[in-house]
């Protein structure tokens, strides 16, 4: 007799190159997936529309593979500590299959449901690093001491060798009738829609959820030198379609790392300059910014909740919360901050070097706390990833790991650098966009040309704030250091 194996998905929405997945069908046929709508995630005030229509798009797909391979996916909404065992009995499972996480919330989730899983004699594996390249633990410093800068980071990871995808999860044997009934009884029920759950989202979303548009859209990114061959040049012009678009696949798992880093390999071999092997390269140095940040949350799980600088623990925030709003609502009187905003609010997305632009001006020019900011990205991106956004929240902030933690961004210059046609600027803030180029992208818009009513004047002086902002960080960094 085979042994029954429930495997329970989570960022691994996909059975293609899935390490944990793979792992249980080599041992039985008879695997049934398992998703959990976890309440302790869906119920939190963080969590977007935008992010779950995704997360149910990629679920559906996953249930017809599943289907197609002869087996099924079955659906609970409960608390995984209670729901999972519960299941896992109803259906005869020998053994329950996961992959692992970094994440604060999910380690000790996944510890309790263990601990449930042992007390009901159901055999658990979750030795799997499914999401990484490189494990944590495996790329450490000389003293076996976990990065906390990027660039010795990178070298060591780049250096290693890395698996290549695994095989596609294939036939399997499904459930009984009698099996399906039982697990029907133990909470099992149909998928819900994002809007059932109480999250509404009608835009259209940058990447279609599932594995199928995954694959697609790394194929047309890897294989046509528009994109990853320029992409170190382009990445920055957040008018240009220069990026992968990958970030919701990845967080999600709808893609396995694997599969992405084997085509950037690919295509970095097919490089014949050195400009477009410096280029494929900058993409890969994305790659293995995703993972340090993954480790970084692995090891140092108190960043989820505050700054790796001392200094910056008790910081003296102005959180002016009318500027805040503003921020928000993309109404501060600077165009570029303004974009980027309203890009954010409408699709759920926003460019990467529009996220740094906003993040500093909300932190040195409104002097408001990052975290308010961090929260309020998870709240709308579908891309939403704890470790990304905090990583990239606290580089924003100087108050992360960074050899260079003062670090302001100058709206305007980004603007003339970066957007220097206020193409961006002229798509997203359309009330403004009849006027000069020089005045968008500088933000110096005439008061006769500025209907108030209809577009803000600056709320802060960049000069001014940044000003104070050093002082306040020069001060505080004195006092802290005694």
């Amino acid at each position: 007799m085979t042994d029954r194996i429930l495997f329970w998905h989570r960022r691994d929405l996909r059975i293609s190159d899935n390490l944990g997945l793979a792992a249980a069908r080599s041992r039985s046929p008879q695997v049934t997936g398992l998703f959990c709508l976890d309440p302790n995630i869906l119920n939190q005030d963080d969590v977007a529309p935008a992010r779950v229509t995704y997360m149910i798009g990629c679920l559906e797909e996953l249930q017809r593979r599943y289907a197609e391979a002869g087996s099924e996916l079955l659906v609970l909404k409960a608390e995984p500590t209670q729901g999972i065992p519960a299941l896992a009995q109803a259906i005869n499972a020998t053994a329950v299959y996961w992959n692992r996480g970094v994440e604060p919330y999910s380690r000790d989730r996944d510890t309790q449901v263990a601990a449930a899983l042992k007390e009901v004699s159901i055999e658990i594996k979750t030795t799997f690093w499914d999401q990484l390249l490189q494990a944590p633990g495996s790329v450490l410093t000389g003293s076996d001491t976990p990065y906390t800068v990027y660039s010795p980071f990178w070298k060591n990871w780049r250096g290693q060798s890395k698996d290549s995808p695994v095989k596609t999860f294939e036939a399997a044997e499904g459930l009984s009738s009698d099996l399906k009934e039982q697990a029907e009884k133990a909470g099992a029920i149909a998928l819900p829609s994002a809007q059932d759950l109480g999250f509404a989202w009608d835009t259209p979303l940058l990447l279609e959820p599932g594995e199928w548009a995954a694959h697609k859209r790394l194929d047309e990114f890897c294989d046509d030198d528009r994109y990853v061959a320029a992409y170190g040049d382009q990445r920055n012009f957040p008018y240009v379609d220069g990026t992968s678009q990958l970030s919701a696949a990845l967080k999600f798992g709808s893609i396995g790392i694997r599969t992405v880093w084997e085509a950037a390999e690919v295509a970095y071999s097919r490089c014949r300059s050195d400009e477009t092997r410096k280029n494929v390269q900058t993409w890969q140095q994305e790659l293995a910014w995703r993972e340090f940040y993954q480790h970084v949350m692995y090891y140092f799980p108190e960043l989820a909740e505050g700054p790796y600088r001392e200094h910056l623990k008790d910081f003296p925030w102005i959180n002016n919360e009318e500027q805040f709003q503003a921020w928000c609502e993309g109404r501060t009187g600077y165009p570029i901050v303004d974009a980027a905003m309203r890009q954010l609010n409408e699709i759920g997305w926003m460019h990467n070097r529009c996220r740094m632009i906003v993040a500093s001006f909300l932190t040195k020019d409104l002097i408001i706390d990052w975290r308010w900011g961090e929260k309020y990205f998870m709240q709308k991106l579908f891309d939403g990833d704890l470790s990304a956004n905090n990583g990239g929240w606290q580089w924003s902030a100087s108050s992360g790991m960074d050899p260079k933690p003062l670090r302001i961004f100058n709206p305007a210059s980004q603007a003339q650098k970066f957007d220097r046609d206020a193409e961006y600027i002229r798509q997203w803030v359309p009330e403004i966009r009849h006027l000069d180029t020089g005045e968008l992208v500088t933000g110096k818009i005439p008061d006769d040309e500025c209907d108030c009513a209809q577009y803000p004047h600056p709320i802060v002086n960049h000069k001014e704030r940044q000003a104070l902002f050093k002082e306040k960080y020069k001060a505080q960094k004195a006092a802290t250091e005694g």
